[in-house]
């Protein structure tokens, strides 16, 4: 089987970047050393942006059927509400956080991929590849001791995080694994106060807690333990545990019952440079890991793969020169994760704060911050992810022109009943302008990139060319058809 792309790793990440160059027509093949999908719950959110793109992918639904939508985030201390961070006033078609567990995630993703004709290749283990100018030449092992050996013009490594890929390439993984043990457990659990839809941090003397609603009558339970003293992994929890913990920092008569996981964990915030190196791309969590508050790693992963696959289409498909598109990848997405560690850093400091002084501080701090309400809703975007963008990207183009609506590198918004953009086979730009005939002509000659049909204008007399992401790549004024021709001709390597 011959590919343009072969993708190493079919967890989210993998089967994310297979589905998405799959859908745009870019023979691809998709490996992966496990025999099965996962069946732990592992990362448990999806959110808002990523279902807005699973959307665009065309299986969105599926997502949203299999899911729990939770629609609020709270904060306790000392028995009291720190803060209430509201998500059903978002401005998305997903205004809520979608809990599904990471197995039902793969499932589903691997069904779309099915369902595009292509398959997950099981027990197949990447033993060494060797990019050049043109190509990269790569050996498989596939069960039973066979071996392959195999060239495809791109290789994108969504291996983890102890990526063979990243190891392969010498990249180093900056950064470090927290000196703090934290038990996780799915278990089964009666008598949680308050909204079952909601999301539940308390902050404790002893330490966090976190309860995340799975199902109905399913929850994640995450605590921190203390500070970790060897370099040993910690014995997984027993029930028992579990049970203590709730009752010591938990609001009191929750019973925990019928676990399904139970395991320890240490916090690793590590990241890699550039997440390219020629022809060979990183993406997830072989790129970067970092700590689960806030439910990002996943997301940011999946984001990963959203973006450099229509890149890598259009260049695949010969509708678009591979700079300044492929060299793009590496500066959005490098920025997005060192603002992901950023936060989920700053959030997990928080959480562990020791000292009844400096908790004290904290709680009242928090009580203060999250009472504005221009707070609360910059929380929520970014959590949601829906306040990324990529205004500092080679691909986005400068200056407003004065125009109400977003600006160059935001989020386009997402207009009700609008197919969106991005959606299809083919990973086209969209126009939003008055129609004239200027730019129908432009549509017409940049039929491969463009669509035909031009949309609504954000705000009257303005021009804004979304790329097939649904970012901002650049707005014109009124009847300045020759940015967008400039920007389009550059694109296509004219």
């Amino acid at each position: 089987m011959t590919a343009n792309v072969l993708v190493v790793g079919a967890g989210p990440v993998g089967l994310t970047m297979a589905a998405e160059l799959a859908r745009y027509g870019v023979p691809v093949r998709i490996v992966d050393m496990a025999a099965q999908r996962t069946d732990k719950s592992k990362a448990l959110v999806v959110w808002s942006r990523s279902l807005e793109l699973l959307d665009r992918a065309g299986c969105g639904a599926s997502f949203v059927a299999a899911g729990l939508k939770v629609t609020g985030a709270s904060i306790m201390a000392d028995r009291f509400q720190v803060a209430h961070i509201g998500l059903d006033a978002l401005v998305t078609p997903h205004p809520y956080a979608l809990m599904l567990p990471q197995s039902e995630t793969e499932r589903l993703l691997e069904q779309h991929l099915v369902s595009l004709g292509v398959h997950v290749e099981r027990q197949a283990e990447l033993l060494q590849f060797a990019p050049d100018a043109d190509k990269v030449t790569a050996t498989l092992r596939h069960a039973g001791g066979r071996e392959e050996t195999l060239q495809a013009a791109w290789l994108i490594g969504c291996d983890g995080a102890h990526s063979t890929v990243r190891h392969a390439l010498g990249m180093t993984f900056e950064g470090d694994t927290l000196q703090t043990d934290w038990v996780l457990a799915d278990v089964h659990l009666a008598g949680v106060p308050g909204q079952p839809d909601e999301l539940a941090m308390f902050w404790h003397p002893d330490g966090a807690l976190a309860l995340f609603p799975i199902a109905p009558g399913r929850y994640r339970v995450i605590a921190d333990v203390g500070d970790a003293h060897d370099s040993a992994r910690r014995p997984d929890p027993a029930l028992a545990e579990i049970q203590a913990i709730l009752d010591r920092r938990g609001p009191g008569n929750i019973q925990a019952s019928a676990p399904i996981w139970l395991s320890s964990f240490r916090i690793n915030e590590r990241k890699v440079a550039d997440y390219r190196a020629g022809r060979v791309f990183l993406a997830g969590d072989a790129a970067h890991v970092h700590s689960p508050a806030g439910g990002q790693g996943m997301n940011t992963g999946m984001q990963d793969a959203f973006n450099l696959a229509w890149k890598l289409a259009l260049v695949c498909r010969g509708l678009a020169a591979e700079e300044p598109l492929l060299g793009s990848y590496s500066t959005e997405r490098s920025e997005v994760g060192r603002q992901v560690l950023a936060n989920a850093g700053r959030l997990t400091t928080l959480a562990v704060l020791r000292g009844g002084v400096a908790q004290t501080v904290r709680n009242h701090a928090a009580a203060l911050i999250f009472g504005v309400p221009a707070v609360r809703r910059t929380a929520a975007n970014t959590l949601a992810e829906l306040s990324i963008g990529y205004p500092d990207s080679p691909l986005t183009q400068r200056g407003r022109h004065g125009q109400s609506g977003p600006a160059p590198g935001e989020r386009a918004p997402i207009l009700a009943g609008a197919s969106p953009v991005g959606a299809g086979t083919t990973p086209r730009f969209a126009l939003f302008a008055p129609h004239d005939p200027e730019g129908d002509a432009l549509a017409a000659r940049y039929r491969d990139l463009l669509e035909p049909d031009i949309r609504p204008p954000f705000s009257r007399d303005g021009i804004w060319l979304v790329r097939p992401d649904g970012y901002v790549a650049l707005v014109a004024g009124h009847g300045h058809w020759a940015e967008v021709d400039t920007y389009l001709r550059r694109t296509a390597g004219g």
